[in-house]
C-alpha cells in the first residue's frame, strides 16, 4: 500500500515539474527605463526649465541626445552588481515647442532609442529579458501656462502638464503600452549673473508591474537647479539635480530602489543669436528603477530671439514726445516742449540751432578741420594738408618738391645735402665694393668673406649697441692671457674706439661654455673680460671709457652640447653703454 502512495505521488510531481519550470521561464514584461524627461525646447536647462514664455507666437525645434550607461541593474545581496539587463540606451530626443500670447507654450517630444541593449536576468522568480533592438519611446504633448512674474526676473511661476502617448515597447524598456501623465509646478528666475529653476509634480502610471520586488507606478518628481550666466551672458553654465520617488505604497517611498536621484552639469551657448547648444554629464546618485550609472547629454536647437515689439505711436502723436502733432513744430523728431512755438517739440539742437564753427580764412574749412586755417585753401582728403593751398609739384611723387629735388624725376630719400636729397639711397655706403643688401657692415667698409654674417665688415665695427668682432679673443687654455694670433681683432677694437671718441662707454662681458664648475667659470670670465679692459687702457684707451664684467656660463649663445657650440660660447663681447 505505501509503495502504491509512494508511486501515485512521484507520478504526480513528475506532471507538476513542466508546469513549475514553464513558471519559471516566464518573461515578465519591462517598461519605460528612461528617466530623462527633456525640458520643452527653447529652455536653457536640459530637464528644469528656463520658463521663457515672451512671444506671441515664438517656436523652438531642436535635437536632444542622450546615453543612459546601466539604468536597469539587478544587485547582489552584497551589493555587487550581477546583471545589467538594461546596459546601455541612446535616445535622441526630435521636439519642438510654440509659445502663444506670452503665456501658453505647447509642446511635443518623440524619444527614439537608436541603441538600446543589455542581458537577460532573473530575480526574485522574475525572468527579465534584456532588450536587443531600436525602437521608439512614449510621444510626449505638454501645456505650460505662466501665472506669475515675467522671464530673466528674479521669479516666475508656472503650471502644465504633459501627456505620455503609448508608443515605446515594454519588452524594448522604451515605455509602459499604456498613456501616462505628469502634472508639474515649475519656478525660474534671475538675480545678476545667478540662474535658478524648479519643480516638483506628480508622475501617474497605471502600472501594475514590480521590480526587484518592488511596486513600479505613480511618483513624486522634483529638481533644482542653479548656474551663472558668462561671456556676455551667451553661455549658462551650471548643474541640475532631479529624481522621484513612488507613491503607489508605502513600501517604495523614498526607498533606495523607488527613489532615484541624479546630477547633470552642463552647459547652454547661444550662437548667432538663433542658435543654441548644449552638452553635459552626470552620475546617479541612488540605485532607483532607471538611474544609471552616468549620463551624457548634447543638444542643438533653434530658438529664435525675441525683440519687445515697440508699442504703436499715439493717436496724433507721431514721434511719441507726448506732443500732440497740430501743436509740434517737429512732428517727426522727438523733443521737450518748448517756450517758442518755433521749436516745441523739437530737439534741442532744432529748437536753437547752434551758430556755425568758426572759419577764419574763410575757405569754407572749419578751423577744427583746416590744417592752414589762416590761409585759404582747397579741401582734400589728408587731415595734413586740407584746407592749405595746393601741393608744390613733385613729378615723382616721393614728398620731395621737384624744386628741392636732385633727381626730380626718380624716387628717392631726404637728405641734408642738395646734391642728393631726393635721390634714390646710395647703394654701396661704405664704398668697400659690396653692395648693401649683401654687406653684413653696410657702414664701415670691409673685405669679401663667404660668411655671410661676416661678409664687408672690418675686424670691428659698430652694429647697433655693440662693437661686433669678427674673431674671438682667444686666450691660453684654462687663464686669462691673451694669445699673440688675438692682438689683430683686439688692434681693429682699438681703431674703433679711436674713431669714435662720441662713445663714452663700453662694457666688456666675459663667457665660457658650461664645462666645469659655474664659480670656477664665472671667475675665468671676469679675469678674462678684464684682461682684455687692461690691454686696451695700456694702448691709449682712457680707463674712464671702460668697465669689465664675467657672465660664466650664465648666458649661452649656442648649444653646450656640440663642441662647435662651446666654442661659440667661450666668448668676449663689447657693449656700447653710452653715447651723446
Amino acid at each position: 500500500m505505501h509503495k502504491g502512495l509512494l508511486s501515485t505521488l512521484f507520478a504526480a510531481s513528475l506532471a507538476f515539474v513542466p508546469s513549475i519550470a514553464s513558471a519559471q521561464q516566464a518573461v515578465t514584461p519591462g517598461f519605460g527605463v528612461d528617466r530623462f524627461n527633456p525640458s520643452e525646447r527653447g529652455s536653457e536647462w536640459f530637464v528644469l526649465d528656463s520658463l521663457d514664455f515672451r512671444g506671441k507666437v515664438r517656436p523652438a525645434i531642436g535635437l536632444v541626445g542622450e546615453y543612459a550607461h546601466k539604468p536597469l541593474v539587478i544587485y547582489n545581496p552584497d551589493g555587487s552588481e550581477r546583471t545589467s539587463v538594461v546596459s546601455g540606451q541612446f535616445f535622441l530626443h526630435a521636439g519642438a515647442s510654440l509659445v502663444l500670447e506670452d503665456r501658453l507654450r505647447i509642446g511635443f517630444n518623440l524619444p527614439m532609442a537608436l541603441a538600446n541593449n543589455g542581458d537577460n536576468g532573473i530575480i526574485n522568480g522574475q525572468r527579465l529579458s534584456g532588450p536587443g533592438r531600436a525602437a521608439l519611446g512614449d510621444m510626449r504633448f505638454s501645456a505650460d501656462l505662466r501665472i506669475l512674474g515675467e522671464y530673466a526676473t528674479p521669479f516666475s511661476l508656472a503650471i502644465g502638464g504633459q501627456v505620455f502617448m503609448p508608443t515605446g515597447e515594454r519588452n524594448a524598456y522604451t515605455g509602459d503600452d499604456q498613456a501616462r501623465g505628469i502634472v508639474h509646478a515649475m519656478a525660474a528666475g534671475e538675480i545678476g549673473m545667478i540662474v535658478y529653476g524648479a519643480k516638483i509634480g506628480v508622475h501617474i502610471r497605471n502600472l501594475n508591474t514590480s521590480f526587484d520586488g518592488s511596486q513600479v507606478g505613480s511618483e513624486f518628481i522634483f529638481g533644482l537647479s542653479g548656474g551663472v550666466r558668462l561671456l556676455d551672458r551667451k553661455l549658462l553654465v551650471g548643474p541640475e539635480l532631479y529624481g522621484a520617488t513612488g507613491v503607489s505604497n508605502g513600501d517604495v517611498v523614498f526607498s533606495k530602489q523607488g527613489t532615484p536621484l541624479e546630477l547633470l552639469f552642463g552647459g547652454h551657448y547661444t550662437v548667432a543669436e538663433d542658435w543654441r547648444v548644449g552638452a553635459g554629464v552626470g552620475p546617479g546618485l541612488t540605485r532607483g528603477f532607471g538611474e544609471p550609472a552616468v549620463r551624457v547629454v548634447f543638444s542643438a536647437e533653434w530658438t529664435p530671439h525675441y525683440e519687445k515689439p515697440i508699442p504703436p505711436a499715439p493717436v496724433g502723436d507721431r514721434d511719441r514726445d507726448g506732443i500732440a502733432d497740430n501743436r509740434d513744430a517737429c512732428p517727426d523728431h522727438p523733443g521737450p516742449a518748448h517756450a517758442d512755438a518755433r521749436g516745441h517739440g523739437c530737439p534741442p539742437a532744432a529748437a536753437t540751432p547752434p551758430p556755425p564753427p568758426p572759419d577764419r580764412d574763410g575757405d569754407g574749412i572749419p578751423d577744427a578741420e583746416d590744417a592752414c586755417p589762416d590761409v585759404k585753401g582747397v579741401k582734400t582728403d589728408d587731415p595734413k594738408t586740407n584746407g592749405c593751398t595746393p601741393p608744390p609739384p613733385d613729378r615723382d611723387g616721393d614728398g620731395i618738391p621737384d624744386a628741392e629735388d636732385a633727381c626730380p624725376d626718380v624716387k628717392g630719400v631726404k637728405t641734408n645735402d642738395p646734391k642728393t636729397n631726393g635721390c634714390p639711397p646710395n647703394p654701396d655706403r661704405d664704398g668697400d665694393g659690396i653692395p648693401n643688401e649683401e654687406d653684413a657692415c653696410p657702414d664701415a667698409p670691409g673685405p669679401k668673406n663667404a660668411d655671410p654674417k661676416k661678409n664687408g665688415c672690418p675686424g670691428a665695427a659698430v652694429v647697433g649697441n655693440q662693437i661686433v668682432i669678427m674673431e674671438q679673443v682667444k686666450f691660453a687654455t684654462g687663464s686669462a692671457v691673451i694669445l699673440k694670433e688675438s692682438e689683430t681683432i683686439l688692434n681693429a677694437v682699438l681703431k674703433v674706439l679711436n674713431d669714435h671718441p662720441e662713445i663714452k662707454k663700453v662694457r666688456i662681458e666675459g663667457h665660457t661654455d658650461n664645462v666645469g664648475p659655474a664659480g670656477y667659470n664665472k671667475q675665468l670670465s671676469t679675469s678674462r673680460a678684464a684682461s682684455v679692459m687692461t690691454w686696451l687702457v695700456k694702448h691709449g684707451i682712457d680707463k674712464s671709457r671702460l668697465s669689465s664684467q664675467g657672465f660664466g656660463m650664465e648666458k649661452p649663445i649656442d648649444d653646450n652640447k656640440t663642441e662647435a657650440g662651446r666654442k661659440n660660447n667661450r666668448r668676449v663681447e663689447f657693449h656700447i653703454e653710452s653715447t651723446p
